[in-house]
């Protein structure tokens, strides 16, 4: 046993010489790919980035479509409403960041922002509105879902190319997260502009924005994976 281990030490120890040539053209094939790489943005930067397109692109469109909900609101009203808005979007905007850097400490789950996110709005929707009518429900229901889900995808595009450096490690997760953030963007601009503050039309058809949207995200996210699998 002991000679065994003296013939494996000494073989190990032995020099391999390996043909300088070889090694001069592993060397070259390397160094003609690398390239300089840009530093990411720091995480606040990029965070606020997200926060600034959503905002942006939500109040573009309530300007497009009229300022009609926000002018007939009530100081307390505004006061409720759109700092919950705002908050809810830096969070997914951190988390979306989160999302699409590797070995980052997440700051909130994907599930718990969705979920969070919607209970929040359905809770001030419920303190602010007390019209309980349901006139036009449908067709007044199916144009805000609409209006709001043509916002979301702008934003989500916009979300892209402000992440488009970064690497999401679970695509689905970041694809629920991002969708969450373009889905709280077409709700902003629909306190903005939509004037029915019906209780269940702003608790169903405004928040299903966000619930659409982050499922569309996901799904995309799944699609992705299946093809990096492949």
């Amino acid at each position: 046993m002991d000679n065994i281990d003296e013939i494996l030490n000494h073989a190990a120890a032995a020099p391999h010489p390996v043909n300088p040539a070889l090694l001069d053209s592993i060397a070259r094939s390397i160094g003609a790919d690398l390239r300089p790489v840009r530093p990411v943005p720091p995480r606040w930067l990029l965070t606020g980035g997200l926060v600034l397109v959503a905002a942006a692109i939500a109040t573009a469109g309530a300007a497009v479509l009229g300022f009609h909900g926000v002018q007939n609101l009530t100081a307390i009203d505004r006061a409720l409403l759109f700092p919950l808005l705002a908050l809810l979007l830096w969070l997914a905007a951190a988390a979306c960041v989160g999302e699409i850097t590797p070995g980052s400490r997440r700051f909130v789950s994907p599930r718990f922002l969705l979920v969070g996110g919607i209970l929040s709005l359905l809770a001030v929707f419920a303190i602010l509105f007390r019209d309980y009518q349901t006139i036009n429900f449908l067709p007044q229901g199916i144009a805000c879902l609409t209006a709001g889900l043509l916002i979301a995808v702008p934003t989500a595009l916009g979300v892209w190319f402000v992440l488009r450096r970064g690497f999401a490690v679970n695509p689905v997760s970041a694809g629920t997260v991002a969708g969450t953030l373009a889905g709280l963007a077409g709700v902003a601009m629909l306190e903005l502009h939509c004037p029915n503050f019906e209780v269940f039309h702003v608790m169903l058809w405004h928040t299903g924005v966000v619930l659409v949207s982050a499922a569309a995200g996901a799904w995309l996210g799944i699609l992705r994976n299946a093809a990096l699998r492949q």
